[in-house]
């Protein structure tokens, strides 16, 4: 049976298995176009559909609302269901049979290629559509288009970075410090944006932005957290983010040796057990090498987590050593106080978490429905904070602009609740330091 396609200009959008385990809505996202997902791609979701975490999740969820858009529209899955929003989604089962003995027609990617290289030789405007850069050069050198998925994207580069500078009056920044607060109209800023208010010669002020471009507030006054002290305007800017009650959602972007674990959890313990404000710190990191399963490392769940939770009890073994010289007391007291917990990321799913603190390290290495899932875990008095390196992913599906971290950054900014910070600077060491800018 020949497809339903009317109109021979109309755009053809053939898609891959890890675009719908990376949004399982990604076939509604096509109004107006005729979606395909080859028959292969199914089987490939029926045999993922078993699997843990959020690709077996996905999975599942991708199957489950093809079924239920059958009664969304009219026709059926094999012709093509036309939804409201005038697009049409089908299943195709054809493919081309052979391909010129150019590869093994028998992998499952190639036979995703050759279904969309047969609608192609029907005469239609084919784009294939995969997370797969390596499969989207093999389709383009069949000569289809080929694209990633753009929904579910934030520009990495369009990120505001930095604390912008803002030229005031001397007696503007003597009024800033003397009554903690000064009103500055028309400069553009953003809630919860960072500035420097300069003179342009030897006077400056730190503030954050609250309430639109209006009103500009000194930033918290934390001398020292844990023994750790800011060392850049950057550091100073993330911990009056961290600290403040009214910011649930913290977003720390920046290289290796930034200080962004370090900072999140030095304020963790300070909110924790110094303050009280929150009952319990929460740190969960992706477990990307080994297919985001702990299963394969011997003993109970927390030993398994012991090995990929490393990096954060290095950090804890550095804050607690600023305390006094006892720094093996101090480690053990903290551990052994039940405050912090460690949790592999497939078991926060179907988690409520009120007044916890919540360090997601690493996270430019979830998905976008990821962090989704993270933060709406959320439950009265949380706070969130999400870290990491979007230009340093171990996911194979993901980039710099299609990670999670980054679509939160983007997604999150100017909202009161949220505050993102961008640092830059390299201070674990010179030799780091010197390496973040050389290699």
């Amino acid at each position: 049976m020949k497809p339903p396609i009317k109109k021979k200009e109309e755009k053809v959008f053939v898609l891959d298995t890890n675009v719908l385990v990376h949004d399982p809505e990604a076939f509604l996202k096509f109004p107006r176009h005729q979606v395909i997902i080859p028959l292969t791609v199914l089987e490939e979701l029926d045999n993922l559909k078993k699997a843990g975490g959020e690709v077996g999740k996905n999975a599942r969820t991708t199957i489950r609302k093809l079924s239920e858009i059958r009664m969304q529209g009219s026709g059926n899955i094999h012709t093509g269901i036309r939804l409201p929003s005038k697009s049409v989604i089908r299943i195709a089962i054809e493919m081309k049979k052979e391909a010129g003995g150019l590869f093994d027609v028998q992998t499952n990617d190639n036979k995703i290629l050759l279904s969309a290289l047969l609608i192609k030789e029907q005469g239609f405007r084919v784009i294939f559509v995969s997370k797969d850069f390596a499969l989207r050069l093999k389709a383009e050198a069949m000569g289809l288009e080929a694209e990633d998925y753009e929904h579910l994207k934030m520009s990495y580069d369009s990120l505001t970075r930095g604390c912008r500078a803002i030229p005031v009056e001397k007696i503007a920044i003597d009024t800033f410090f003397k009554e903690g607060r000064i009103q500055i109209k028309g400069t553009g800023v953003k809630q919860n944006e960072y500035v420097v208010l300069t003179d342009g010669q030897n006077s400056s002020a730190m503030a954050r932005c609250h309430g639109g471009d209006d009103m500009f507030l000194k930033l918290v006054q934390a001398p020292s957290l844990w023994g750790i002290k800011p060392r850049n305007i950057e550091q100073k800017c993330a911990i009056d983010a961290l600290l403040r009650d009214e910011v649930k959602l913290v977003t720390l972007i920046g290289p290796a040796g930034t200080g962004k674990t370090l900072l999140a959890l030095a304020a963790g313990m300070k909110t924790v057990f110094d303050d009280a404000t929150y009952r319990k710190i929460l740190v969960s990191r992706p477990i990307v090498p080994l297919g985001r399963d702990i299963g394969y490392l011997p003993g109970t769940k927390e030993e398994k987590l012991s090995s990929w939770m490393q990096p954060i009890f290095d950090n804890l073994e550095l804050l607690c050593s600023s305390q006094n010289d006892e720094m093996t007391d101090t480690f053990t007291w903290v551990l052994e106080n039940k405050k912090i917990e460690m949790e592999a990321m497939t078991y926060i799913r179907g988690r409520s978490l009120p007044r916890m603190y919540i360090i997601i390290d690493e996270a430019q290495n979830l998905t976008p429905h990821e962090v989704k899932t993270i933060v709406s875990r959320a439950g009265e008095g949380t706070k969130v904070v999400l870290a990491g390196d979007p230009t340093q992913i171990d996911n194979p599906y993901l980039d710099k602009d299609s990670n999670g971290l980054t679509y939160a950054f983007g997604k999150f900014f100017n909202h009161p609740i949220a505050a993102s910070v961008f640092l830059e600077k390299t201070e674990r060491s010179e030799l780091a330091a010197l390496a973040a800018e050389l290699l």
